[in-house]
């Protein structure tokens, strides 16, 4: 009689082994999500304290050129940054705002910032994300927990779930919320 495992058991071990392999990568893999999606709301709140700055300094904040940048670097702050590359700041008067303006960890997605003009100032800004986590807390949901999106706002190649702003507007004012996909 010899020692050794019968086919049958070698089957097993192998199956088991596969199953624990794949409930440990769907685990790995939402917790990439949702490092990507802590690291974008941290970029936001990053990006809105510089804007604070930006303001106390120009008494307005960086316009934005309708495509979801911002209009606050270079000779006076008003040159148009780019996410991921741009230092925000004055260079005019040496002042830095940030070091540089923070992009989207995820290839094709970018944030979106838009301004409210009233008079001549832009006094009011909204700045968005794309949330991976449709199932976050910070992305709103409709009656049914159906997620919603800016439908009018693309985050790169996806719609806007997720928002900040100066503290005089909440985000999403003058956006109109629907379901993703529709």
């Amino acid at each position: 009689m010899k020692k050794g495992f019968t086919l049958i058991e070698l089957l097993v071990s192998i199956t088991i082994i596969g199953i624990l392999a794949s409930i440990g990568l769907s685990t790995f893999t939402s917790a990439q999500i949702k490092g990507r999606d802590a690291k974008r709301k941290a970029h936001l709140r990053q990006v809105v304290d510089a804007l604070e700055a930006y303001y106390n300094d120009k008494s307005q904040y960086p316009a934005d050129d309708d495509n979801g940048n911002m209009m606050g670097c270079g000779a006076d702050a008003e040159a148009l940054c780019t996410w991921g590359t741009s230092a925000f700041q004055n260079s005019t008067t040496g002042t830095v705002y940030m070091i540089k303006i923070p992009a989207d960890p995820t290839l094709g997605l970018s944030y979106y910032y838009d301004t409210v003009i009233e008079g001549s100032k832009n006094t009011k800004f909204q700045i968005y994300a794309r949330l991976e986590n449709t199932k976050d807390l910070d992305v709103k949901k409709d009656g049914a927990g159906t997620p919603q999106v800016y439908e009018d706002l693309n985050c790169g190649t996806k719609e806007c779930n997720y928002g900040l702003s100066s503290t005089n507007i909440l985000p999403g004012t003058n956006r109109t919320l629907g379901a993703e996909g529709q």
